[in-house]
């Protein structure tokens, strides 16, 4: 299984997708997801957008950073010709330009690594959507919750959860 992350340039994760497969298909779905330009998966046929997308609720990155695999130019490619994604946007996948992510990825390894894999799919995945969120909660991402601020953050996910603090 593959988790797809997509963090900007000041290390805050926008979105994440796990996918069974590591390929074309799935990296453009993940890149749908993580520009949440509101446009269902299925309304993107061949290279032809079914549905007009609504350019004004999202603003387009000006570069996307990506690792070497050979299916992320295939999938925004693709992206721009059904007119998701504007022409002038870049990829890069140059090396060291991906180090904000994998740095980001190693708090979610670390907890990973010690379970010795998942049994199934929906456990992952469920299992997965939680360390996100905590390390979300830990990086400061939450209205009201600053980063580093242990007492703030056991305060929210009290209130979250409906717990006696």
């Amino acid at each position: 299984m593959y988790l797809y992350r997509a963090v900007d340039s000041q290390g805050n994760t926008l979105e994440f997708l796990l996918s069974p497969t590591r390929d074309a298909e799935a990296a453009k779905r993940f890149f749908l997801k993580a520009l949440g330009t509101s446009v269902p998966y299925a309304d993107i046929v061949g290279e032809k957008v079914v549905q007009p997308i609504p350019q004004a609720s999202w603003l387009a990155p000006r570069v996307i950073n990506v690792d070497k695999n050979a299916a992320y130019p295939k999938a925004i490619a693709e992206l721009k010709v059904a007119g998701v994604l504007p022409q002038h946007v870049e990829l890069r996948q140059v090396k060291y330009l991906n180090n904000l992510i994998e740095q980001d990825h190693r708090f979610i390894k670390r907890l990973t690594k010690p379970g010795m894999g998942f049994f199934s799919f929906a456990t992952a995945e469920r299992t997965l959507q939680g360390y996100e969120v905590m390390n979300m909660i830990r990086k400061g991402q939450i209205r009201g919750v600053g980063k580093g601020d242990i007492l703030s953050q056991v305060a929210f996910i009290s209130r979250l959860f409906g717990l006696a603090a």
